[in-house]
């Protein structure tokens, strides 16, 4: 889909953060050249790049980024950037290897209707049923930032 389009995570980046700050470089996905040519493109883009943090959120389902529960995208161990079709949207994601070599995995998580997945992501056995609970920084440190809502269903939360 072209950035300008309403549902582009990149329209909504931009309007809330990347026109408010000064940035080096940014990295868009061109997902209006369709799902497959668009994740060629951003693997071919991401070669050499090391992220120093994935800030990520968490669906209800427990998807991240357009990673969703057992779609084909979390077998992917090669490919740095791969295209996610869901629903009426072509989308394209870094794939589990590229976004946990982060040195930070951020998570930042709101609502109530995200606790059933809050609680599959970090209380229960990882599981491609909920894709968020298979990627954690795999050398550096993953943080969970919760409001009491989304942790609700986590033991010891007062």
């Amino acid at each position: 889909m072209p950035p300008d389009d309403e549902r582009s995570n990149y329209l909504l980046a931009q309007r809330t953060l990347l026109d408010r700050v000064a940035t080096g470089e940014v990295h868009r996905i061109r997902g209006e050249l369709g799902g497959d040519q668009a994740a060629a493109e951003y693997h071919d883009e991401l070669e050499g790049v090391a992220l120093g943090l994935s800030f990520q959120g968490i669906g209800p389902d427990g998807h991240t980024a357009s990673l969703f529960p057992n779609a084909p995208a979390l077998e992917e161990r090669e490919r740095r950037a791969v295209a996610a079709p869901h629903e009426d949207v072509d989308r394209v994601t870094m794939t589990i290897p590229m976004l946990s070599a982060a040195s930070k995995v951020l998570y930042l998580v709101l609502g109530e209707s995200k606790a059933e997945a809050v609680r599959k992501v970090f209380a229960e056995d990882p599981s491609p049923e909920a894709p968020a609970s298979l990627l954690y920084s795999s050398d550096g440190e993953t943080i969970a930032l919760l409001d009491r809502a989304a942790a609700a269903e986590l033991d010891n939360i007062s």
